[in-house]
């Protein structure tokens, strides 16, 4: 995946999580958005780019705005059902440890990026919505990024990115059912495991 489409996948979800229940959520969205390019335009080591400035934060913050049992599944497919809930628990864990990494590093590269956002297209009483945004940056063509996310009982929560309408979990599927046909659920538990302590 190019590297600017990475850089502001995440950066909405660095707030309080008691905020995520008082905004629709095209607001909490551009909120959150606006409040991270501050303050990582304020912090010279993320602009230096190095990710580990920007690690705990996303660690403590990103989590309660993403719901990551559903994007395991999606990345999962139809080898979800075949997991035992303690496999599930596990994958949930690795792919989870995989996607904190992959925005912490994402993040640590922004630069002079700018975000539009599109109006809201929900009706009353929706459970699950698309905010649909564009990254834009001098010399390249825009980069549409869409955000689906799911009204749960803490608020609204993200389960799936869309960069030019390629799912960010569905975008692993292949390579996780490469590994599961050839070792088995266990297997892919084991690289990842294996790949996260990597750093890969």
């Amino acid at each position: 995946m190019k590297p600017i489409l990475l850089r502001l996948l995440f950066s909405m979800f660095f707030m309080p999580a008691a905020l995520a229940q008082e905004l629709a959520p095209d607001a909490l969205v551009k909120k959150i958005s606006d409040e991270v390019i501050a303050a990582i335009r304020q912090d010279r080591g993320i602009q230096a780019g190095d990710p580990r400035k920007i690690h705990d934060p996303v660690d403590a913050k990103v989590l309660p705005h993403f719901n990551f049992s559903r994007t395991t599944q999606i990345a999962m497919g139809q080898s979800w059902r075949r997991a035992t809930p303690e496999q599930q628990d596990e994958l949930v864990s690795q792919f989870k440890r995989l996607l904190v990494r992959t925005y912490s590093g994402a993040l640590a590269s922004y630069r002079d990026q700018v975000i539009e956002f599109r109006p809201l297209r929900a009706k009353p009483g929706e459970t699950e919505v698309t905010v649909r945004s564009l990254v834009k940056q001098g010399g390249t063509a825009p980069v549409a990024i869409d955000y689906d996310l799911e009204r749960r009982d803490a608020g609204w929560k993200v389960f799936d990115v869309r960069v030019d309408g390629i799912s960010l979990a569905a975008n692993y599927r292949s390579a996780f059912a490469d590994e599961i046909r050839n070792n088995g659920i266990d297997g892919l538990i084991a690289l990842r495991a294996s790949r996260n302590g990597q750093g890969r």
